[in-house]
């Protein structure tokens, strides 16, 4: 027999959910989200439940993100499945976000994409010494959604654009840095704490505070100066003419900003900016909303698919291929409004 996606229980005044896909990393699908929305309203209304703690069973990773086969699969198509997903998988984020109740995610080994956003609007995010956070997206011709244009834009010294735009790996000690993470704990410790908090939910702080261990020094405070400068800049074109006028490393960020997907950069650059701007959280996943509903469908994003998941050759072919080729009027296009009753809502009380 199979075992579950997700795992509810209760233990003490806790409310339980593990992710259990441990071959596919924790990736989401429609079923599980629509289960942790499920889930999360029934706990809201039960004063049995003083606090929701998300983690993974087993594996090496908290979760690597959604479904993407089924969103190329759903792109060659009509798109509806894909949007359907998107819209579910965003009103989850929603909820997380406006949550009445402490959510602490213990975010252990990778996180990326969806993982982030079931974790970066919880309140408490538990880092290990195996944590590694990225926001891939553009890589596969995807933008930072889930969500990320808004807590990317929110980290210091412009870090997050570096992040969303060139897809970087950081480990614990840049996550803590930056705010992507409020706790780091040794992954040995975890069972200890996770036991402790179900046993005394409202000491959850405190117990947070005493597992705290320092990770160490931020290797990302050596670049901070150097992101800020190019990333504070008025378009892509110009992050990457200073960076390729920086240090080595900074170079090396233009070389990967290069090979990502124009029309991902471009609208990745406008994302961040209105996200920047917004004062709403549900106002930024609506606009996610209309990118990733029509993304789906396009030529980079199926050509992203293609190169990194089904044929792996990592050598997709973007068109345009340039961003001098890559128009605006097609990004506009991409942020437009969608038709009466297409937009993306919260759930409903």
């Amino acid at each position: 027999m199979s075992e579950p996606d997700l795992i509810f229980r209760i233990e003490g005044g806790v409310g339980r959910i593990s992710l259990n896909r441990p071959l596919a990393i924790h990736a989401l699908t429609h079923g599980m989200c629509q289960a942790m929305l499920a889930a999360l309203v029934a706990w809201k209304a039960d004063p049995a439940v003083r606090l929701v703690m998300i983690d993974h069973a087993s594996g090496r990773g908290f979760c690597a993100g959604g479904d993407i086969r089924m969103l190329a699969e759903s792109g060659y198509g009509d798109g509806r499945e894909g949007a359907a997903f998107f819209h579910l998988e965003y009103q989850l984020n929603h909820l997380m976000f406006v949550y009445p109740k402490p959510i602490v995610a213990f975010v252990d080994g990778i996180v990326m994409g969806g993982g982030a956003g079931i974790s970066l609007p919880c309140p408490f995010r538990v880092a290990t010494e195996r944590t590694t956070f990225a926001m891939p997206e553009t890589a596969i011709g995807l933008f930072p959604d889930v969500g990320g244009s808004w807590h990317l834009t929110r980290l210091p010294k412009r870090a997050g654009w570096w992040l969303g735009l060139t897809g970087a790996r950081i480990k614990a000690a840049d996550s803590a840095r930056l705010g992507l993470t409020t706790h780091t704990v040794a992954f040995d410790a975890l069972d200890a704490l996770k036991a402790a908090i179900c046993e005394n939910p409202a000491a959850l702080e405190s117990l947070l505070a005493a597992a705290d261990t320092p990770p160490g020094p931020a290797p990302v405070d050596e670049h901070l100066a150097e992101i800020e400068q190019a990333f504070s800049t008025d378009s892509i074109e110009d992050v990457i003419a200073a960076l390729e006028a920086g240090s080595p490393w900074a170079q090396e960020q233009a070389t990967v900003v290069k090979t990502r997907s124009p029309q991902s950069m471009k609208v990745t650059w406008r994302l961040l900016a209105a996200a920047a701007a917004a004062a709403d959280f549900a106002d930024v996943m609506r606009l996610e909303y209309r990118v990733s509903s029509r993304i789906i469908r396009t030529h980079d994003f199926l050509q992203g698919v293609r190169a990194a998941i089904v044929v792996k050759d990592n050598d997709p072919r973007w068109y345009p291929p340039t961003l001098t080729d890559t128009p605006d009027a097609a990004i506009d296009r991409l942020l437009a409004d969608l038709p009466p009753g297409q937009e993306w809502t919260p759930l409903k009380p």
